[in-house]
């Protein structure tokens, strides 16, 4: 069966007291950074703020660099496959409540919840988190900043 390619854009988001934003799902249970499927025509960054804004009802966030770029993983949906290819940016923002107010169906169906992180709860939980090894990249953002290029991480 021949894949989908399927680009994607993920969000960085990360508040003024340095927590990140993650959204949860069940079966089983995982932490993932906001995000979603580009449209036709629709440059990555566009995307990153257009998911930001559906997904947590702040509009024009302030889209920074892209930090990572994941390495293409496959995914099976309603039958169909895909190839997916993400791109991570990073986005500081105030602190704010998110209001979930702007998901789509199939978020209200797959999402069910969302928690602001901080770098030590990252660290010391044993839920599965996404992308792989999200402490330590985390830690890295914080400590030295964006990197100058993209770096290569497991989805």
């Amino acid at each position: 069966m021949a894949l989908i390619s399927r680009p994607t854009v993920r969000v960085v988001l990360l508040d003024d007291k340095d927590r990140l934003l993650l959204f949860s799902s069940e079966s089983p249970r995982r932490w993932y950074l906001p995000g979603g499927g580009l449209r036709p025509g629709e440059t990555y960054e566009a995307a990153a703020q257009r998911e930001i804004e559906e997904e947590t009802g702040l509009a024009n966030a302030p889209i920074g660099p892209e930090v990572w770029r994941g390495r293409p993983w496959t995914a099976n949906f309603e039958g169909v496959g895909y190839e997916v290819h993400q791109r991570y940016y990073l986005a500081r923002v105030p602190a704010y409540e998110i209001s979930t107010a702007g998901f789509e169906a199939f978020e209200r169906s797959q999402i069910t919840g969302h928690k602001w992180w901080t770098l030590r709860e990252l660290t010391i939980s044993t839920d599965l988190l996404r992308p792989a090894n999200l402490p330590a990249l985390v830690a890295d953002l914080l400590h030295q900043g964006p990197p100058v290029t993209p770096t290569s991480i497991d989805g």
